[in-house]
This record gives C-alpha cells, sequence and structure tokens, in this order.
C-alpha cells in the first residue's frame, strides 16, 4: 500500500507561509499595514506609561509650568501626527494595495483550479475545502495579517514598557508576571472553548445558510411559490436555529466562570490588590515612589497583561483557528497535476483517423468502472452517434477523448499517435465541444460564442445563424449577456442558451466537433434546423454526438448503442434496425409516441 503523504503543517509554518505568499504578492502593503498598525496603538500605550509618568512628577514636584504644558502640546501632537500618518496610509495606499492583494491570491486560486484534471472535482472533500478556501480568501487575508501586526505591536509594547516597570521597581514586574503567567492555563482553557463553540456553531450556521440559498436564488423561486413547501422549509429553518441556540447554549455558562476567574484573579486579586497594595505602601508609607511612578506602574500592569494574555492564549487561540483555513489554502495549491503535458504539438488541421483500444476508465473513489474495453476506429469526417440509457458512458466517453480524463486502462490514438503523448492545450484546441451543462457567462454574444475577449464579428454572427439563433441584439456581438455585470444584459431562455453554446461549435476552426445532446433544449423545428446546419457546416469534420433524440441520429454514418460502458451494438440506423436489438427498441419506444392515435 502506497504511504499516504503528510500534509498537515505546523501553526507557525503555516502563518508564515500565508505571510511569504502575501509579502510576494504586495510586500509594500505588508510591511505597510504592519508598520501603520504599530504607529495607531504603540504611542497611545506608552503615553498612558512613560508620558504620564513624566507629567505626574513634573507637577508633583513643582515642575516649570512651560515644559509641563509643553510635554502635553509633544504627547498630543505625536498621537496626532500618528493618527493622522495611519489614516493618510491606510486612505491612499493600503485600502488600494488590499484589492491587488484580495486579487493576486484569487488569482493564484483560480490559475491552480484551471489546471487541476476534473478528477479533483470529483473529490467532495477536496472541492469543498476548494469552495471554502475561495470563498474565505479576503476574510482570512486580512484576518491573518491583523493577527500578524498585533503580535508584532504587543511584542513591542511588552519589551518596552516591561523595561520601564523594572527601572521603576523589579519587584512591581515580578508580581504582575506572576499573576498573568499562573493563570494563562485558563486563558488557554478559555480560549479552546471559544474554539470549539465557533466550530461548532460553524457547521450548523453551514445548514442555516441552505435556507437562505433557498429564499434568494431565482432558480428555487418558482418551487417556493407553487408547491407549497415553504411551511416545511421554515419549520427546517426553525429546527436549525434551535441546533445553534443549544449549540452556544452548551458553552456560555463554561466560558462565564472561566472568564470571571481570569479576570478576578489577575485584574482584582493581582493588579487590584496586590499589585495596588505593594505601590501604595512604597507611595504613601515609605515613601520610596513618586506618584508619576504609582501611575506608569499600574498602567504599565495592565498593559503587559495584556500583551502575555494576547501573546500565549488569544493569538495562539486565533492563529490555530486560522490555521486550519490555510492549511487548506496550502493543500489546494499544492495538489498535484497528475494528467501530464505531452512532449508533441498536436496540428489543428485535417481531422485524422481516431481510434479507442481496449479502452477502460473509473471515476475516482468508485469501483466500478464507467467504460469496459471499448474499442472503435472514427474515419476522417465521419458523423458518429452515441446512443443508449443514462449512465451507459457516453459522456466519459467524450470527456477521455477531450482528454478531461486519462484513460485507466488502454490508449486512444489520433493519427497513430496516442493523444498522452500530444500537449493537452494543443489536444484540447483540436476540438470544439458543447457539453451537456453548457454555461453562457456574463459577457458579451461575441465573446459567448469565440469564447475569447478577441472575434471575427461576421463569423460570430454566421455561427449564430447556423445554430438557429434568431433573437434580435440591440448591439449586435457587443450586446451583453447575464446581469452579473450590467443591469441591461439580455436573458435569454434556455433555448436561447443553448443555441449559443451550438453556435461556439460553429465558430471554432477545428477538425473534430463533439456534441452532447446539443438538442435537449431545442423545439423540434429548430432541431431539424439545427440537424441540417450541422451538415452543411461540418462536412469535412469529424462529428461525435450524443443524443436520447433517435430521430437525430438516424443520418449518423455510424450509430455506437452502448450499455453498462460497454459497446453492445453499432452500425448505421438501417443495420441496428434490421438487427432489431436494443438500438431498435428504442427508436420503436419513441417513434410510437409520435405514430399512435
Amino acid at each position: 500500500m502506497k504511504k499516504t503523504e503528510k500534509t498537515q503543517h505546523s501553526i507557525p509554518s503555516n502563518i508564515r507561509y500565508i505571510m511569504k505568499l502575501m509579502f510576494s504578492i504586495s510586500p509594500g502593503m505588508v510591511l505597510m499595514d504592519i508598520g501603520l498598525h504599530i504607529l495607531n496603538r504603540l504611542p497611545s500605550k506608552l503615553v498612558s506609561v512613560i508620558g504620564i509618568r513624566y507629567i505626574i512628577d513634573e507637577v508633583q514636584g513643582g515642575g516649570d509650568t512651560a515644559k509641563i504644558i509643553g510635554a502635553v502640546a509633544l504627547i498630543a501632537g505625536i498621537m496626532l501626527a500618528a493618527s493622522v500618518l495611519n489614516a493618510l496610509g491606510y486612505e491612499l495606499y493600503i485600502r488600494k494595495e488590499q484589492e491587488n492583494l484580495y486579487r493576486g491570491i484569487h488569482a493564484k486560486l483560480y490559475e491552480k483550479a484551471v489546471s487541476l484534471d476534473l478528477a479533483a472535482y470529483d473529490n467532495s472533500s477536496f472541492y469543498s475545502d476548494f469552495i471554502l478556501a475561495v470563498e474565505t480568501s479576503s476574510e482570512n487575508i486580512q484576518f491573518i495579517l491583523g493577527q500578524v501586526r498585533n503580535y508584532v505591536t504587543e511584542i513591542l509594547s511588552f519589551i518596552i514598557i516591561s523595561s520601564v516597570l523594572l527601572s521603576i521597581d523589579w519587584v512591581c514586574l515580578v508580581i504582575v508576571l506572576v499573576f498573568v503567567l499562573a493563570f494563562i492555563p485558563v486563558g488557554r482553557k478559555t480560549g479552546t472553548l471559544q474554539m470549539q463553540r465557533r466550530e461548532a456553531a460553524t457547521e450548523k450556521h453551514r445548514r442555516s445558510d441552505y435556507f437562505a440559498r433557498i429564499f434568494y436564488l431565482p432558480e428555487y423561486a418558482g418551487e417556493t411559490r407553487m408547491n407549497g413547501i415553504t411551511p416545511l422549509l421554515m419549520k427546517r429553518f426553525s429546527q436549525s436555529a434551535d441546533e445553534i441556540t443549544k449549540t452556544q447554549k452548551k458553552y456560555v455558562k463554561k466560558l462565564d466562570i472561566l472568564f470571571f476567574l481570569q479576570d478576578a484573579s489577575v485584574q482584582v486579586v493581582g493588579f487590584m490588590l496586590v499589585l495596588t497594595g505593594y505601590i501604595g505602601y512604597r507611595t504613601i508609607v515609605s515613601k520610596t515612589m513618586s506618584a508619576g511612578d504609582f501611575v506608569a506602574t499600574f498602567n504599565g500592569a495592565v498593559q503587559i497583561g495584556s500583551a502575555v494574555m494576547y501573546l500565549t492564549v488569544y493569538a495562539i487561540r486565533n492563529f490555530t483557528e486560522r490555521s486550519k483555513m490555510i492549511e487548506k489554502y496550502r493543500t489546494f495549491l499544492a495538489c498535484p497535476v497528475t494528467m501530464k503535458d505531452g512532449a508533441h504539438e498536436a496540428e489543428c488541421g485535417e481531422p485524422e483517423t481516431i481510434e479507442l483500444k481496449n479502452v477502460s476508465f473509473t471515476y475516482p473513489g468508485n469501483e466500478t468502472p464507467s467504460l469496459k474495453n471499448v474499442s472503435m476506429t472514427l474515419r476522417p469526417g465521419e458523423k458518429i452517434a452515441l446512443v443508449g440509457y443514462n449512465g451507459a458512458g457516453k459522456t466519459t466517453l467524450t470527456n477521455l477523448l477531450l482528454r478531461l480524463y486519462d484513460v485507466s486502462n488502454g490508449e486512444i490514438r489520433i493519427g497513430g499517435r496516442d493523444i498522452r503523448n500530444e500537449t493537452i492545450a494543443s489536444h484540447r484546441n483540436r476540438f470544439a465541444a458543447v457539453f451537456q451543462d453548457f454555461k453562457i457567462f456574463g459577457a458579451t454574444v461575441g465573446e459567448n460564442v469565440a469564447l475569447s475577449p478577441d472575434y471575427d464579428e461576421k463569423r460570430v454572427m454566421d455561427a449564430l445563424r447556423h445554430a438557429g439563433f434568431r433573437k434580435e441584439l440591440p448591439n449586435g456581438t457587443e450586446t451583453v449577456l447575464l446581469r452579473e455585470f450590467s443591469d441591461d444584459g439580455m436573458m435569454l431562455s434556455g433555448g436561447e442558451e443553448q443555441k449559443i453554446a451550438i453556435a461556439r461549435a460553429f465558430y471554432k476552426k477545428c477538425p473534430y466537433v463533439i456534441l452532447d445532446e446539443p438538442s435537449a433544449n431545442l423545439d423540434p423545428v429548430s432541431e431539424y434546423e439545427l440537424n441540417r446546419s450541422m451538415a452543411e457546416a461540418a462536412k469535412e469534420k469529424t462529428v461525435i454526438f450524443i443524443s436520447h433524440r433517435l430521430s437525430t441520429t438516424r443520418h449518423a454514418d455510424r450509430i455506437f448503442m452502448m450499455e453498462n460502458g460497454e459497446i453492445v451494438e453499432s452500425g448505421t440506423h438501417e443495420e441496428l434496425m434490421a438487427q432489431n436489438g436494443k438500438y431498435a427498441y428504442m427508436f420503436r419506444l419513441q417513434a410510437e409516441k409520435y405514430t399512435e392515435k
């Protein structure tokens, strides 16, 4: 058995990974974001300790008024300058660069997604992680960068303020650290429970989000209004909301106790009683500490306590939680591409002989093969029909021809060369394919047909005409489809969308055409026109089409009847009808719908 590769990384490793990734895209933004945060937060921390200490001691010692006013003015100036620089930096640079950073991260995810084999999408766990990584990328980037800048700021704050307390009285620093460090386990327990609560609630919220999609997505609109299912959905929604409430209640009591224990022990006992008693004694009784030192020590204790708890508890908790998301990024971006490029550039010229030799294929995760020892030879310019019941293996066969998957066994040759020896891009460039689950994109008509921003307007219009598209286009090929990017985007019926998809096959100059259920959404007249146009436009091309409407297959040069991943019959329409086998049975069954009285 092949050893499973270890993919889990440590929390520091994941944080370094995502920071390095962000730095590679926008180093200036990362450095400035951290720098501005330090500039924004650190001065106020230092003023509460050093600045206040100086002013109180000067006032108590009868210092020069001008000197005191100058110190106050200096502090105010520093705070104002820090605030202005921070605001300008964010408005003039950070916000703009944030968008570039998000775009860069998404670009890496999208480029990786396009490079992956379709087999990766068959892994439901992998696919779910990919979706989660994409949907939460901006949020996670912002959160991680925020945690890192907080971490750096708190480290600097701890070092500087600890030095101040050490210079005043080392005992004060010891008191603060003893109480803070003693209750770190309580803080960690609190952080762990909070993370568990968030994870449990997230799972429940995912279920609740399902109902949000049902009530706002247009594809559910008709069903929810016509079939009376709304009361059932609302009942399920209420149950889901109740589960979220129960989940929160499960943790709230424990968390309240731990928060009280932590705050009461550190803040009340440690700082209010022990520390205040000690520095109060030195200030009032022994008079060995000034009033400024008293305030500086107390404020410093609060700042140090906050810094230590953040560095040892809250930051670790937050980094632990986000590390799981970074792990999903790393797993996705590191996913190996199993479908390797060949060395030869396939030519997109005249059609050549296509040979399938003992081709078998099993989808990842399945035990039963979808194709079993399929062999066939397609002659140049031949029109081939694949027919059979759902699940027979027709679409799988065309996916293998397009090299969206690689065969499990056997080989596919075009012009005598194994398609695995060709570069993937050049091989696929030889094919025009209209898929059963075709998609129309939020782009212009011309871009949708050519699948490119650069297109020949005349060829687009000719392709639309061959596909039977008759709808008036207000702006010609520049008419925008869908309303993803334009409020005035044109919406099409299912049949019209399918004609746009079919037009792609007419537009592309290539020797091979694959049509998977090309007439599924078309009326009989449009289907007849499509068949006639395809026969005219694809005279010199090899055409492979899948159809459940056997009326479209009767003019094919050869028909292959598939069942359970195997070819069970082949021949012309007349030959298969004469055999009186499965194809003849299917054809007569469909014909009866039109001939019975």
